[in-house]
């Protein structure tokens, strides 16, 4: 099983992003403290498990945690600050919406932005060690697969219900023949090589 705390003796929020190398679509963070002495053995990285697990995971995270929260970073945001920095914004704002102020945050990855003056670790595959890493990545990635299938009823050629905006090859090949959309990361190679980009041909029929 993973472990429950980092720090010893405070209050400690467990952080991860979802949709950092998708080509559309904002950005996801959630923030998790979990009770003192928590064991869940199904808790695990989010990409390891399913996506009915994920769900049921997730009703099951929002139950027992001491406190959680999401953050999320607009395209238009993303495109502006870049997307490291989008990320550890969705990171803050998650931490920011907390109703249960944390003394101590650990991160999934090597790199994060300090969050106020609270101490911090950075944990390389933090998700697959640490329960509220785990717990934030489950709820970072359905909370933005809900937003993504949201999305792809708006634009369904772009397969985002399938896809979630990732860089798959249907979805760069609805790039070339429909254009871009409002959602798309301007910022981003989205076609993946030297194409002119064209606006999103609003009058084509689907």
């Amino acid at each position: 099983m993973l472990k429950n705390k980092y720090f010893d003796g405070v209050i400690e929020a467990g952080c991860d992003e979802a949709g950092r190398g998708c080509l559309a679509g904002s950005v996801y963070a959630a923030a998790v403290i979990l009770p003192e002495g928590y064991e869940n053995a199904e808790l695990n990285d989010s990409k390891k498990l399913t996506s009915r697990k994920r769900n049921e995971l997730r009703s099951v995270i929002e139950r027992d945690a001491v406190a959680w929260a999401v953050g999320i970073v607009t395209p238009d945001e993303i495109d502006k600050i870049n997307i490291l920095n989008a990320s550890f914004l969705a990171m803050h704002r998650a931490l920011d919406a907390l109703r249960v102020r944390p003394e101590a945050v650990i991160v999934d990855g090597n790199r994060f932005k300090p969050y106020h003056t609270l101490p911090y670790a950075t944990i390389v595959k933090g998700d697959g060690k640490y329960l509220s890493i785990a717990a934030a990545s489950i709820l970072a990635k359905t909370y933005r697969d809900d937003y993504m299938e949201r999305l792809h009823a708006e634009y369904p050629q772009y397969d985002w219900k399938g896809n979630k905006g990732y860089p798959t090859r249907r979805h760069r090949e609805a790039i070339r023949s429909f254009g871009v959309t409002p959602y798309h990361r301007m910022s981003y190679n989205l076609l993946g090589d030297a194409e002119p980009l064209l606006p999103f041909a609003e009058e084509m029929s689907f």
